[in-house]
């Protein structure tokens, strides 16, 4: 039609490239040539308004306009004899800046097209002004799409928009009928994609959106000739899928789509009506094959192709609604009939229901997408692709058992079965089987009786009758398929694992209790519910175990006849009654080596069936439960109905819980085990921890062993400052464990008591804790079966750790008054305090000085306070008179170390000596320039005379000249020299003496002696002070009391 012809046919634009230089030496020759090759275009071109341009290929760079003169009127001329305006004559120069000419010429292109298309535009225009509405409806919608369809060619999609939705409402004014609806509906699906089409490029998809509900609001409805109905159904899937494609398209080059709206939607629709479509084609085109197709083919014209969209072949140019030919009106509908009964309904429903699960799954819905899938596989049964249909089915069921959609899974799992049935899929068929006679099936008790029956044929090597609503070629096909599967002899065992679905058998395995000593037998039970409409038999019951030398004990097995599976009788042991609770009890006796280990069942099989014939062996994970149990349980927690009250030997199928692991303990240990000792333990003493084990048992308790020390896991210096030891007498190191592990014993007879003493050595304060672990081994007989049992018992216990003293260093002048630092060569004292913080008596064995280099003793150092006894709170002192001679170090000179020997008192003379060693404080010493040392009495006696003698000791290089004086007090007359002015050589020493007499008895202040060296103004009386004397204790002269009572 037209539109191929201005798409593909017609040019907007002819351009003619012609190599031709403003300089060219033989112009004329060319000239001419090329206005013969443009006047050839324009005769091809037989009349119509494409535009003609040409376009001169030249090898110079040309001028600017108007400065080449010969440029121009060969430019002029060539127009001329090309009949050509200025604007369609170009030049192309071959130079460097190629790319931009080129891009300049295509924009010149763009507006020459965009001429001619306006021109075809007025002229469709000038047409459709002659046009009247009554007589000329159609013509008023062809021009109208012809001057949208131009708008769109021009690029002027704005205007193309606009005309297309004029051209859509002529569309839907015209007169209906059933003769011209297909032609209606047709060019209104044609408009209607333009119209969305170009809302989807202006980003506007909600307009497009309305546009396309609009479309189907207006069209659904106009179905035409009821015997072609499915066209009209074939006809809305195309609408719902093409807008599907161009909603995919748009989200491709952009567009952002959500959950609600997305294409899915449309291709879900489309796929709606595609089944529509095969329904309606199904009724209407249920020929006999009698009938055969009409000739002359009514579908054929003479040209092979349509005059206009949507017109019926037998009917073209026919506008008049009376049909004129009734008998070929109905040999076109009768092949159109015959021609939609070839048509693969399914593969089209397929294809859409694809696409939408595809843009379901992009798009996170999947709810839709298993519905849709659901429909995808029923559509693969009817298309007899059984094995598709099949796996699309098995993966949706998935979901709605975890879901607990039973109406829905009732329905699908009927179209597997019937897949597997025609496809003789044993093991499927089986399963589908199982699980539709299970608690999940809607199934009335009818059909579940009929699955029951072709299960059991299916066990004893018998073929199943068909399914019902089966394809009859298909259920031929499948019952040989059945016949080959019997008489082959091939694998008979089929392994379900109910973890996957729901079958009619549910289990639950408990043991009972969390926790199980080695020498008691583990019991647990296995509870069996049959949902099944009649009794039926089971051959074998086993569980399995992550140790597997416990399965032989765990087996239940009943022989009986092929005959006898469905038997109505509940008297034998693997019998199961639908809706009663069946228990078997299984026990056996734990190994040794799985003490401390858990036993985990690790799956449960039930064997329905024979080996003669087919065997099916259901197999749960774990301690049972299938995919619908988790579910199940949830709803029975959160449900407050009351349940029936039972007989005693019966049980509530919902309040049994699976408990499938069960741990295995250690004999309870019948000794004891005590400890001794007394807190608090003390810092680095030897502590004793005296373990006291008796035994209880009946027999001898066999290589007993003991772990004693610091229990692990607490902090890692505790780990590195604790020491334990068997040996209290040896001092321990850090070389020493903080944990002895066994310890051999030896055996112990019933009520023999053993005594151990554990020695703890703490080097850091705080708390800690203790483990003492006692094993054995002993003999013991459960169920008749002798086994060695390792037992054990632990204590454990926190010692506190204290230190035993507080150690307080002071430095005191000879005066005994503080000092906060020394001078170099003056006699100090160094006084000690040990302060007893132990709540235990503390023998201190010695004490010893050990002074640094730095440091003399004045006398020989002796310790005050050996074998000393302190109780808790007192203090035992010692004082050291020491010497530090000069030092260049100002900063501070190390004195030394204390060291005290210890230990706790007791009468045990074993007890180790404990040695704490204190760091002494480093001292600031300082040089003096003059000593003076005082020599008098401790007293003196009223009226008696004291000898005083002052030593003046110079301890510098220099001469000294010291002036000397003394201040008289009112205690004391004295004689000597009250001033004097002295000289006193490096290194030497002058005395002086004086006799006091003293006047009062007590507590009396001496003479003041005052010192003043000229070399060194500095140093003063208060210096002076520290090394001499200045108080004296005065004593009443003997014999004074009774001459002052004469006296008196």
């Amino acid at each position: 039609g037209w539109m191929n012809k201005h798409l593909n046919l017609v040019p907007a634009l002819v351009v003619v490239f012609y190599e031709l230089d403003w300089d060219e030496p033989q112009w004329k020759e060319k000239q001419s040539e090329c206005a013969t090759r443009v006047e050839i275009v324009r005769q091809s071109l037989q009349g119509r308004n494409t535009k003609v341009a040409v376009v001169l290929i030249q090898k110079k760079t040309p001028l600017p306009p108007g400065e080449d003169v010969i440029a121009s009127e060969r430019a002029a001329a060539l127009c001329n004899a090309c009949d050509l305006s200025g604007k369609s004559l170009f030049v192309l120069p071959h130079t460097d800046h190629l790319v931009g000419y080129i891009i300049r010429l295509e924009n010149a292109f763009y507006e020459h097209a965009q001429t001619y298309y306006y021109t075809e535009i007025r002229r469709v225009k000038s047409h459709k002004e002659f046009l009247n509405k009554t007589t000329h409806q159609l013509l008023f919608v062809r021009h109208q799409f012809k001057i949208a369809f131009f708008s769109e060619l021009k690029q002027d999609t704005q205007n193309a928009l606009k005309n297309y939705r004029t051209a859509y409402n002529l569309v839907h004014e015209l007169r209906a009928h059933e003769t011209n609806m297909l032609e209606i509906k047709t060019m209104a699906g044609f408009i209607n994609y333009k119209i969305c089409r170009l809302c989807f490029q202006h980003n506007t998809p909600l307009d497009a959106i309305a546009q396309f509900r609009k479309h189907i609001d207006l069209c659904k409805k106009k179905i035409g000739s009821a015997e072609l109905a499915f066209e009209h159904a074939a006809w809305m899937s195309k609408q719902f899928q093409a807008f599907g494609d161009l909603f995919d398209e748009a989200i491709k080059l952009g567009l952002t789509a959500i959950q609600t709206q997305n294409p899915g939607f449309y291709y879900q629709q489309a796929a709606y009506y595609a089944q529509e479509r095969k329904q309606l084609a199904s009724m209407l085109c249920n020929h006999d094959s009698s009938v055969i197709y009409p000739n002359p083919d009514p579908l054929e014209t003479q040209t092979g192709v349509l005059d206009f969209y949507g017109q019926r072949p037998w009917r073209q140019g026919i506008l008049s609604f009376d049909l004129s030919d009734p008998e070929k009106e109905k040999m076109g509908i009768l092949s159109l009939q015959l021609k939609e009964k070839n048509v693969l309904h399914s593969e089209l429903i397929i294809t859409l229901l694809s696409n939408a699960v595809a843009q379901f799954k992009k798009y996170k819905c999947p709810r839709m997408k298993s519905h849709l899938m659901v429909q995808m596989g029923e559509e693969y049964y009817y298309a007899k692709d059984y094995a598709k249909a099949l796996k699309l089915l098995d993966y949706v069921m998935c979901e709605y058992r975890s879901e607990g959609w039973c109406t829905l899974l009732t329905s699908i799992l009927t179209t597997a079965l019937k897949c597997s049935y025609l496809m003789a899929q044993l093991k499927d068929y089986i399963t589908y089987s199982l699980e539709l006679l299970g608690r999940a099936s809607t199934l009335k008790e009818d059909q579940k009786s009929r699955i029951e029956k072709n299960l059991i044929k299916v066990l004893m090597n018998e073929s199943p009758d068909p399914e019902p609503d089966c394809d009859t070629a298909a259920v031929k096909a499948s019952q040989k398929l059945w016949a080959d599967r019997v008489s082959l002899a091939g694998s008979n065992v089929f392994t379900i694992e109910v973890q996957d679905f729901i079958p009619f058998v549910q289990c639950k395995a408990k043991f009972l209790a969390p926790s199980f000593h080695v020498d008691v037998p583990v019991q647990f039970d296995v509870y069996l519910r049959a949902d099944c409409p009649h009794p039926i038999r089971f051959s074998k019951l086993c569980i399995s175990f992550n140790n597997q030398d416990y399965n032989q004990y765990c087996v239940v097995e009943e022989a009986y006849q092929k005959s006898d599976i469905l038997e109505q009788s509940s008297q034998g042991t693997m019998c199961l009654v639908p809706g009663k609770t069946r228990k078997f009890t299984f026990k056996f006796v734990a190994k040794t080596e799985d003490v401390g280990k858990k036993i985990e069942i690790t799956s449960v099989d039930l064997i329905l069936g024979s080996e003669s014939g087919r065997c099916v062996i259901l197999n749960w994970r774990g301690g049972g439960g299938d995919a619908a149990s988790s579910q199940e349980a949830l709803q029975a927690a959160r449900s407050f109905r009351r349940r029936p009250k039972l007989p005693d030997n019966e049980v509530h199928w919902d309040s049994l819980t699976i408990q499938a692991s069960t741990m295995i303990i250690s004999r309870v240990p019948n000794i004891s085990v005590q400890l001794r000792h007394e807190p608090p333990a003390l810092t680095n003493e030897m502590y004793c921890l005296i373990v006291t084990v008796q035994s209880h048992e009946d027999t001898v308790a066999k290589d007993v062993k003991l772990t004693a020390g610091l229990k692990p896991g607490q902090d890692a210096n505790l780990t590195q400052k604790t020491q334990v030891t068997l040996h209290g007498t040896d001092a321990c190191d850090e070389s020493f464990p903080a944990l002895l592990p066994d310890i051999p014993v030896g055996d112990l007879q019933p009520g023999e008591k053993l005594e151990k003493p554990i020695y703890i050595r703490c080097g850091t304060v705080g708390a800690r804790m203790f483990l003492v672990y006692v094993s054995y081994l002993i003999d013991t007989i459960v169920e008749g079966k002798e086994i060695l049992c390792k037992c054990h018992r632990d204590e454990t216990v926190t010692i506190e750790t204290v230190f035993p003293f507080d150690v307080a260093v002071k430095f005191v002048s000879t005066k005994l008054e503080h000092l906060d630092r020394v001078f170099a060569d003056i006699p100090f004292l160094l006084m000690t305090d040990i302060l007893s913080a132990s709540p235990w008596p503390l023998t201190i064995v010695t004490t010893q000085l050990q002074l640094s280099p730095s440091m003399t003793p004045v006398d020989q150092l002796e310790s005050y306070v050996e074998n000393v006894v302190l109780q808790t709170g007192e203090s035992a002192s010692e004082c050291f008179c020491l010497r530090c001679p000069p030092v260049t170090n100002a900063s501070g000179v190390a004195t030394g170390c204390y060291i005290i020997s210890w230990k706790r008192s007791s009468p045990v003379e074993s007890v180790p000596v404990v040695s704490t060693v204190i760091t002494l404080p480093h001292v600031i010493v300082e040089s003096i320039p003059l000593h003076v040392n005082a020599d008098l009495p401790s007293f003196g006696r009223v009226r008696e005379s004291l000898p005083v003698r002052y030593h003046l000791q110079n301890k510098t290089d220099l001469v000294q000249d010291v002036e000397v004086s003394v201040e008289p007090s009112d205690a004391f007359m004295f004689s000597g020299l009250k001033q004097i002015r002295l000289r006193i050589l490096p290194g030497t020493q002058q005395e002086m003496l004086y006799n006091f007499y003293p006047l009062m008895a007590g507590y009396q202040q001496l003479p003041s002696l005052h010192v003043n060296l000229l070399r060194f103004p500095n140093f003063t009386n208060q210096l002076l002070r520290r090394f001499i004397p200045t108080h004296i204790f005065v004593k009443v002269r003997l014999g004074m009391t009774e001459d002052n009572s004469i006296m008196s």
